[in-house]
Formats: structure tokens, C-alpha cells, sequence
């Protein structure tokens, strides 16, 4: 039985640790975990989990201020109490293709709605053609900004809640 929930602190470890094992010798995970952890503790952010049984198998992260490195200070991005921002979306590979990442993003946008936010924003890079039909398909259909990162342009489109 799967479900898409927002992560206790025991099962956000556990993905985490599960994350940071994928990815044996990039130190940028471990980074990122430790980084993360500091955004929850803060109230900048809150994760998410696909649960299979009692086992997390997919993640994501609601960020909730621009002050995340990951947003760069783009306050179009994310702004506490109006904007959030879907990062980090990921899926162990067994379970791709089956719904598992749209069915968490709408737990998502649920909880953000209850928190009394109006806009999602969510980031694709522009070469990532099906990820982004993904998006649209989902409501994510409003281009925020587009700038370029790490060579690449990384597009961020909106979705108006409630």
C-alpha cells in the first residue's frame, strides 16, 4: 500500500540515508542532507515521502523561502505564505512510470493549499522534454522565469492553488 504523506523525522532519515547510500563518493549528498535538515528545523521547507509499506521510496521538498540556496533568492520562486517551491523530486528506478511522483506532487499542492499558499512553482531544465510535458499535464503550464544554471536553462513554471 503506497502512500504519499509528509515525512516524520524518522522516515525523512531513513530516505535520506537510502539517498545519500545511492550516491557512494559525492559528498554533494551528504551536503544537501545536511543542508535540508537545517531548512526543516527552520520552517523553510518540509519533505515528502512515497511510502511503500513502511519503506520510502520516493521524495520530494516544498520549499517555502527564496532564501534556499537551491532558489538563489528568486522570491518568484518562493515567498513563506504565499509561494512554494517543489524540489528534489525523486523515485527509487523500480518504481518509475507509475504515477508514484504526480500522486506526491498533488499531496503536495494539498498541503500547501492548507498552509494558505496560491502559487506552486516547480523547475525543469529545457531538455528534459517529457519531464516537462509531466508538469504541464499537471498544471504546471505558467513559465515563472527561465535562467541558466550549470549550462543548461532551467525553466520554472506555476500552478495557481485553491
Amino acid at each position: 500500500m503506497f502512500r504519499y504523506i509528509p515525512a516524520t523525522l524518522e522516515l525523512q532519515e531513513r530516505k535520506w540515508q537510502k539517498t545519500v547510500d545511492a550516491h557512494p563518493g559525492d559528498a554533494r549528498w551528504d551536503n544537501w542532507r545536511t543542508e535540508y535538515r537545517q531548512y526543516y528545523a527552520s520552517g523553510m521547507a518540509r519533505h515528502f515521502v512515497v511510502v511503500d509499506d513502511d519503506d520510502p521510496v520516493g521524495e520530494g521538498t516544498l520549499l517555502f523561502s527564496p532564501d534556499c540556496n537551491a532558489l538563489e533568492g528568486r522570491s518568484e520562486l518562493a515567498q513563506i505564505g504565499k509561494i512554494a517551491n517543489i524540489n528534489g523530486l525523486r523515485i527509487e528506478k523500480q518504481y518509475e512510470g507509475q504515477g508514484h511522483i504526480s500522486k506526491l506532487v498533488k499531496a503536495m499542492e494539498e498541503y500547501a493549499t492548507q498552509q494558505g499558499y496560491k502559487l506552486m512553482t516547480i523547475g525543469v531544465t529545457n531538455t528534459h522534454t517529457r519531464t516537462k510535458a509531466i508538469y504541464n499535464h499537471l498544471g504546471y503550464t505558467q513559465l515563472v522565469l527561465a535562467v541558466p544554471e550549470d549550462d543548461i536553462i532551467v525553466e520554472y513554471y506555476g500552478k495557481k492553488l485553491g
